[in-house]
């Protein structure tokens, strides 16, 4: 088997993970308040995300440095308003990447996420805690009193890069939205480096 079919086959078992925890969500938690979209736009130098709401209007979108290696992306509202401010540096053995949103509120995310498949992460600067597929980007994120705000999922039409956002608490909206964003990022560059090392390397 080549070294594409194996990630292939990888990536679908991973799948079939991230939409097990995803059907669990509604029964769980019941209907959510409203869904958003993300969606990257194709051939952008930027790499720019949207994030739509459920009549396909953009609410939000990424601006990013043209260089990858600054890791800075802005979170806008569609006034062009920055929601957020993403960045990642080198902490010790791993990359942190942090978040900054408008009002002040700041917290952290490192690539020691990508080291589990299902598993609970804390987000231990507003007690909330990521539960599910992170590498599949299909997860719950749960308050301190462990109640949903909010749960995302690979859109079932979509191939790598669009989600669906579930908003249980509204009024966490663009903290998901960052955290969502910023996870995408993550998971874009992990797929970059895994690329670059398998034709350094070679093949089948």
């Amino acid at each position: 088997m080549g070294f594409f079919s194996k990630l292939k086959t990888i990536g679908e078992g991973v799948n079939d993970v991230a939409k097990a925890v995803g059907r669990g969500s509604v029964t769980d938690y019941g209907e959510p308040a409203y869904t958003l979209y993300t969606s990257m736009r194709l051939g952008d130098m930027h790499r720019r995300i949207d994030i739509t709401d459920e009549a396909g209007e953009v609410k939000y979108y990424t601006k990013s440095s043209v260089v990858a290696i600054k890791g800075k992306t802005d979170v806008m509202d569609a006034a062009g308003n920055v929601v957020a401010h993403l960045e990642k540096r080198p902490v010790s053995l791993h990359e942190k990447h942090f978040i900054t949103m408008a009002d002040g509120r700041s917290f952290t995310l490192s690539n020691e996420l990508f080291h589990v498949v299902k598993d609970v992460t804390n987000i231990e600067e507003l007690g909330w805690q990521l539960r599910g597929n992170i590498i599949g980007l299909c997860f719950n994120l749960l308050d301190t009193a462990g109640q949903p705000i909010a749960t995302v999922d690979q859109k079932m039409v979509s191939v790598h890069d669009k989600y669906s956002i579930d908003l249980y608490q509204p009024e966490h909206e663009q903290v998901v939205v960052a955290i969502v964003i910023q996870l995408e990022k993550m998971m874009e560059a992990r797929r970059d480096n895994e690329s670059s090392s398998s034709f350094s390397f070679g093949v089948e």
